[in-house]
């Protein structure tokens, strides 16, 4: 069967009208169960979420740290910094302190494959912008150029692809 030039023009341009096709979905749980989930995902049963920032140093509260003691005011948060920091003591303060010297990539990554986990997402930037990871548009405020000094991610993603 020979294609004539004609079909042929007419098939890219099908092919380019329906590279604008995207599905939509809306706010309700309807539309957003029809989402096929990825069939390794679905598969993995088991994955870790690690939660590891600036907000570590304090050991006081969550990654929230930050929100609860400079948005919301919360007491329990202003008593503990008063208690435990001089006063004027900033959160970005606390960056330098995130010294990660215990941070063994390739023993976190024996502990999740031991555990059975088949994946693992490291937050790699909290809310207050910390990235743990040298961006390029975290303005000094990551783990390469304060705290650790070093791409936590990259790290644990060498070590977990080993």
């Amino acid at each position: 069967m020979q294609v004539t030039r004609s079909q042929m023009l007419q098939f890219l341009c099908l092919l380019f009208c329906a590279s604008f096709i995207e599905t939509r979905y809306t706010a309700d749980w309807t539309s957003l169960d029809s989402r096929p989930l990825p069939e390794w995902y679905d598969e993995a049963k088991f994955g870790i979420f690690v939660h590891w920032g600036v907000f570590s140093v304090p050991g006081f509260g969550s990654e929230w740290f930050w929100w609860n003691w400079k948005g919301a005011l919360e007491f329990e948060y202003i008593v503990y910094m008063i208690k435990n920091y001089p006063i004027g003591f900033s959160y970005a303060d606390f960056a330098p302190n995130f010294h990660a010297q215990f941070f063994d990539p390739d023993e976190w990554a024996d502990i999740f494959e031991a555990s059975g986990a088949k994946y693992v997402v490291l937050t790699s930037k909290h809310h207050e912008g910390f990235t743990n990871w040298g961006s390029p548009h975290s303005w000094n405020w990551n783990s390469v150029d304060n705290g650790p000094h070093r791409d936590l991610v990259g790290d644990l993603g060498d070590a977990i692809r080993k």
